[in-house]
């Protein structure tokens, strides 16, 4: 059968191109019936610690798995996820930041944006791009690359497993320590999939059951676009990735268009604009925005846009490009009298060697040893706890 996909509006970008459109209208009215994955209440009280990190009062760290894998979704690796989540914020505030907001990047980031449709093989034969377990799998044949819609239904699964297991986690610890909520997030990319899942709250309006933050990626938050309308319907806190290519005048519009003002904690900016680039784009932002800044919950990802290719042809970032990043995003953010409210990092779990530390060492020939992500690189535990501890520091 012809690939195709279900008849979005034209501007959704980064969609699938869906194997068989009859099986998806099936798998969409499935999960229309599904029970949501988390509730609003829960969704509301995330907002409220994002505008008490707005302002200084507490910091959510963002933490976890670039590409999410089925396979991983189990209590094991899971409950490894959270301890490593909990550690690191536990090391922030050990070294001085503000109480921590608990947030991995986690229970939903089974789908990616990619850069081409498309990749060729050594051979040359040229196969569908990974779009992440959600749409379809990383094995370079034909047939794992073709965009199942049952993998939609995978998705939600394996995402009710994993929000169960981190519940269950935060109950138990609950009697012996004080309380800290595992809350999770991840990119509202497939739209079919997202809209499927928006559920009444109990004040009446809609909002995104298949996760307590859902944000906008660089690659999709066009302000005339429908991944844009779509956040602008819901009432879950949310977030939108800016990053070098966004002009000031977009950003603004967006703030206006997400209801920043409408709640503390509505709206959170995610700048990932690289370690060069990071005062000047960012500084010019903050002044198209003006007062309108104050409204929003500034986040930094110092991870995508120091991404870099080693001497071995592998995706790497350097621990020294973050840390410029993020030092230059707290430099811009004071200069205007605001305070940075949190860190969106991609880490791993266990001892990978993905990422290095310094940028000198991008010159090897020589192949990182330790190189499982299915996508983008991540921290290691080390790296990712000195990442923290230096932006504790600094705050």
């Amino acid at each position: 059968m012809t690939a195709t996909r279900l008849l979005l509006p034209a501007r959704a970008r980064q969609q699938p191109e869906w194997a068989s459109l009859d099986e998806l209208k099936d798998v969409l009215l499935a999960l229309e019936n599904k029970p949501p994955l988390v509730d609003a209440t829960a969704c509301a009280d995330l907002a409220t610690e994002l505008g008490r990190a707005a302002h200084g009062e507490a910091f959510v760290l963002q933490a976890g798995e670039c590409a999410e894998r089925f396979a991983d979704a189990t209590p094991d690796v899971v409950l490894a996820k959270a301890d490593e989540l909990h550690a690191l914020a536990d090391e922030f505030t050990a070294a001085g930041g503000p109480p921590a907001v608990r947030m991995g990047r986690i229970a939903g980031q089974y789908a990616k944006p990619r850069s081409n449709p498309t990749e060729t093989l050594a051979d040359g034969t040229e196969l569908p791009v990974y779009r992440g377990d959600a749409v379809n799998a990383p094995e370079p044949t034909a047939a794992a690359r073709s965009a199942l819609p049952s993998r939609l239904l995978l998705a939600y699964r394996h995402a009710d497993t994993t929000l169960s297991t981190l519940l269950e986690r935060d109950l138990g610890l609950a009697g012996r320590t004080a309380p800290q909520r595992t809350y999770a997030g991840h990119e509202a990319l497939l739209l079919e999939y997202e809209q499927a899942l928006v559920r009444k709250g109990t004040d009446g309006r809609g909002y995104g059951s298949s996760g307590h933050f859902l944000w906008i990626g660089d690659r999709t938050r066009q302000p005339d676009h429908q991944h844009v309308q779509f956040a602008a319907s819901i009432g879950n806190p949310v977030g939108v990735k800016i990053g070098p290519s966004a002009s000031p005048e977009d950003v603004r519009t967006l703030v206006r268009m997400l209801g920043a003002r409408r709640r503390p904690g509505r709206l959170s900016l995610i700048v990932r604009m690289g370690r060069d680039r990071i005062v000047p784009k960012l500084t010019s932002v903050l002044r198209a925005l003006g007062d309108e800044a104050s409204d929003v919950a500034w986040i930094c990802d110092p991870m995508h846009g120091n991404t870099r290719v080693n001497g071995a042809g592998q995706k790497s970032r350097a621990v020294e490009d973050v840390t410029r990043e993020i030092e230059g995003f707290v430099t811009a953010l004071h200069a205007h009298g605001l305070r940075p409210a949190g860190l969106m990092l991609e880490t791993a779990h266990h001892p990978v060697t993905e990422c290095v530390d310094s940028a000198a060492e991008l010159a090897s020939a020589r192949p990182l040893p330790r190189y499982e992500s299915a996508c983008d690189p991540r921290l290691s535990p080390r790296q990712a706890r000195e990442v923290v501890a230096f932006t504790a520091a600094l705050l």
